[in-house]
């Protein structure tokens, strides 16, 4: 059944023409993503949806009786009420219609004299009774829990007002009373952005089982694929429907733009050959040519035109590295750190090589950011050491991009840090990251945070460091913006750290992946996709068990296999290149373990020898995963 339907809508600000003849239909139970880069007008279409606003033109139709829940950015939490209270107010109906049945109980224990009596009111409790059930009566507060823990607010908030949550946690209330209410159509604009990987992994196990239909705008492609079941892209004010989660969009858009551009030098070479004919006809100056030529130039108007298929604009950028780092780049060792009393971290322990891809993940407020700082020298650990290996330039992407001086123009800001560079070179470099014109001349205050980000980044590039340190380098960039950026970096040869919630960005760079708790860090090989499939075996803790005939770890190398086949020539040959680096890494300190073993102050300290025997143990379980994935890069290679 079709939900909501959208036809030739139009819709203008002034003289920003934002929408041009919009179609769009949405069938009941769908989940459809929403996506388009930055100022396309996706919240504009979103509150023309809702009825927030009105179209110029056009017409917006859904089904009688549909009810809409629309979570924007901007939280509208204002009462006094607390956490609790805000969100039992969904429940309201479903609490009168409890207290209602205790008294009818009341009622009921009174009149169980009166025959006639107690039977019709035991009649109307029945039905109320059924009502109350069927509302989820007797799970209501379970669920409020629920999807507390699951959007990670902590057990015993609950109590605090909600007025004094941050912007982020307001957001994330808004999120928990629409799930509540279960409208027919969830709107969600971008749901993920105040999540972290654990609460935004939950809410795509709950999408996938709502049980309405979802409408959502998101910038994150690993949602979008776990979650939508068909996509929208708006782009130069029109809208375009596809089948399929973000990655089966992004291969038939691109060709759908190909077969345009095809369809359209086809029709164009068609034009020019009809208007050469034309005119060798008008040039006989006869008047049964001249007629031809009139018959041809009334089919030729009468064609419909193909217009020339254009696409947004896309950011175009790379990185290189002036000179070459040592094979040692980094070592962290039993870094500690906290703030006020709180540990945020503590026996951090992290060693980069030359050319390792690095992901930095753990849940917010675990230090991410912090361990950043520390290494770049903005702040001072509490304990441990950070050293770095020889031949190092370390650049730092920061998401705040606290190195950014408002009040200087654009121009200036990349101009004051490379003063060598001529102005037409910089404003090149700047155009790169579309900044051109008169954009140049803005304060750097003034822009939007993608735009500043953009400024970031192209002194990043210009920098041309060997080791690259990223704080959510993916913020505030739209789609397009992420692919280049995660081009640039698979095309980079030196070191990259980064810090990010973006899983796809994460597959898509890493070779590991780090996860931070307060005890410290885990490495994982491979991108998230292995990281996930390697903590879903531990937690298991059945990586043989049969299934189907097929051992669970058979199965996870075949998924392995799978993905590797999707991965370009390039990067498989970069991991591969990387894992014969660990794999001589970890021999080397396999070696390094067994000359200690044979010392005698070793074996004669039973603790010592325990702990070098167990780091012997770990080491060796970690160089048969390495062939393992060696064998599997060098098969994917080969084919």
């Amino acid at each position: 059944m079709i939900l909501l339907t959208l036809q030739n809508v139009n819709k203008s600000f002034v003289m920003n023409e934002v929408l041009k003849d919009v179609n769009l239909t949405l069938q009941s139970g769908q989940r459809m993503g929403l996506v388009g880069v930055n100022g396309s007008g996706k919240s504009t279409l979103f509150k023309l949806i809702s009825g927030a606003m009105e179209p110029d033109s056009g017409t917006v139709s859904l089904v009688r009786g549909t009810t809409v829940g629309m979570l924007t950015q901007d939280a509208d939490i204002q009462s006094d009420l607390t956490i609790q209270q805000e969100l039992e107010r969904v429940f309201e109906p479903v609490r009168q219609m409890e207290a209602r049945l205790r008294q009818m109980e009341a009622e009921m224990a009174e009149k169980h004299e009166d025959a006639a009596a107690f039977e019709q009111l035991s009649h109307a409790y029945s039905r109320l009774m059924d009502r109350f059930e069927d509302a989820g009566g007797y799970e209501w507060p379970s669920r409020i829990q629920g999807v507390l823990a699951g959007l990670g607010f902590a057990r015993g908030r609950e109590t605090q007002p909600a007025s004094l949550l941050s912007g982020g946690e307001k957001t994330r209330l808004c999120l928990a009373r629409l799930l509540l209410t279960q409208p027919d159509l969830l709107m969600l604009d971008e749901p993920t952005n105040h999540l972290d990987l654990a609460s935004t992994q939950w809410l795509e196990e709950t999408l996938k089982k709502y049980r309405g239909t979802v409408l959502v705008i998101s910038h994150d492609r690993y949602f979008l694929n776990a979650v939508c079941d068909c996509m929208a892209e708006l782009s130069m004010k029109r809208l375009t429907q596809y089948t399929g989660n973000y990655d089966r969009f992004a291969v038939q858009r691109q060709a759908n733009l190909e077969r345009q551009l095809k369809e359209y030098k086809l029709q164009q070479a068609e034009i020019a050959r009809q208007e050469a004919i034309i005119a060798r006809y008008r040039m006989y100056n006869r008047e049964k040519s001249i007629k031809a030529a009139e018959s041809r130039e009334k089919r030729l108007e009468k064609l419909e035109r193909i217009e020339k298929p254009m696409s947004e604009q896309k950011v175009r950028f790379n990185f290189t590295a002036r000179r070459r780092t040592g094979d040692d780049v980094l070592m962290v060792k039993d870094l500690k750190k906290g703030f006020e009393g709180r540990t945020l971290f503590e026996h951090l322990d992290l060693h980069l090589r030359a050319g390792d891809r690095v992901a930095v993940i753990g849940p917010n407020g675990v230090g991410k950011t912090t361990l950043l700082n520390i290494i770049a020298g903005k702040l001072h650990q509490d304990a441990g050491t950070v050293a770095f290996g020889s031949n190092i330039d370390l650049g730092y992407y920061d998401q705040q991009q606290a190195q950014l001086h408002p009040e200087k123009t654009v121009l200036d800001e990349l101009w004051d840090d490379f003063p060598r560079l001529e102005a037409d070179r910089i404003r090149g470099v700047l155009a790169l990251f579309l900044l051109t014109g008169e954009d140049v001349f803005q304060t750097v205050g003034t822009l939007s945070g993608g735009e500043r980000g953009r400024v970031a980044l192209a002194k990043l590039m210009l920098k041309q460091d060997n080791v690259l340190l990223l704080d959510e380098p993916t913020n505030h960039l739209d789609m397009d913006s992420r692919e280049v950026l995660e081009a640039a970096l698979d095309d980079f040869e030196g070191t990259i750290l980064t810090v990010s919630h973006d899983r796809y960005f994460i597959n898509k760079v890493a070779t590991k992946v780090i996860e931070m708790s307060p005890e410290g860090a885990v490495e994982y090989l491979g991108n998230y996709d292995d990281y996930l499939e390697k903590k879903r075996i531990l937690e298991a803790g059945e990586e043989e068990a049969l299934l189907g005939g097929v051992t669970r770890t058979q199965q996870d190398k075949e998924k392995r296999r799978a993905r590797l086949a999707k991965e370009s020539e390039k990067a498989l040959r970069q991991r591969l290149k990387q894992a014969e680096a660990d794999i001589a890494a970890t021999e080397q300190r396999i070696s390094d373990l067994e000359a200690q073993m044979g010392k005698p102050e070793v074996y004669a300290n039973p603790a010592e020898s325990a702990r070098v025997a167990r780091e012997h143990r770990e080491a060796q379980q970690q160089l048969d995963g390495l062939y393992e994935l060696w064998e599997e890069l060098s098969e994917a290679t080969s084919e």
